[in-house]
């Protein structure tokens, strides 16, 4: 029936757009951004339900956008039952903590991010599942809030594992650098084993037979 949803149809994730302009940026540029930001949100399999924009001579350094447009986006993620705030600048670390501290239980992301999980959801061979995961991980890593903490459960060691005094985001950061370098590695044996596959075609030759 039309307009009826079937069981096996997967619900888009709601998300909220946020762009911010400064007198450096003419409003319609800003809002092609923002318009852009909504195709890209659409291609990682996310439903926009609302936007929000601002203007300021400067960006805040702990949240981006002022303390009112937070408010703002926090009514309209009420509102519509959002999961997702997507910002078309990229964030630094302490801007993702600060926001996710004024919007409990919300998942923020930039424009870096979304791309990023993109390219990680369109990956087909396994070495660009590789350059994508580690892509990810570089960006993860000056971002590392709370949220991350399960990866240091990841680890195979056990007690006396952990240096002294070492913070949870320590061991966070620890175990992304760890895991970064053994993807590199596994980089590094797919382009050597591709170099040997390439000397191997260069040393044989074709014969033609015509008739």
């Amino acid at each position: 029936m039309k307009g009826k949803t079937t069981e096996n149809a997967v619900e888009r994730e709601k998300c909220v757009l946020v762009g911010v302009a400064t007198p450096k940026t003419p409003a319609a540029l800003a809002a092609l951004h923002l318009d852009e930001l909504g195709r890209l949100a659409e291609a990682a399999g996310a439903e926009e339900v609302g936007r929000v924009s601002q203007r300021v001579k400067a960006f805040s350094s702990s949240t981006l956008v002022g303390e009112g447009k937070v408010g703002e986006i926090k009514a309209l993620v009420e509102e519509t039952g959002a999961r997702t705030v997507l910002f078309d600048d990229d964030l630094t670390g302490s801007q993702v903590r600060n926001l996710e501290k004024r919007l409990p239980e919300i998942k923020v992301l930039d424009r870096t991010g979304l791309i990023l999980d993109i390219f990680a959801k369109r990956a087909m061979t396994a070495e660009s599942r590789l350059m994508v995961e580690v892509a990810q991980l570089q960006y993860r890593m000056p971002r590392l809030t709370g949220a991350w903490t399960h990866l240091c459960r990841q680890r195979n060691g056990g007690i006396g594992t952990k240096g002294p005094g070492e913070t949870q985001l320590e061991t966070d950061r620890r175990t992304i650098r760890k895991r970064i370098q053994e993807l590199k590695k596994k980089l590094a044996k797919i382009e050597d084993a591709r170099e040997t596959a390439a000397a191997r075609r260069n040393d044989l030759f074709c014969v033609g037979v015509v008739g």
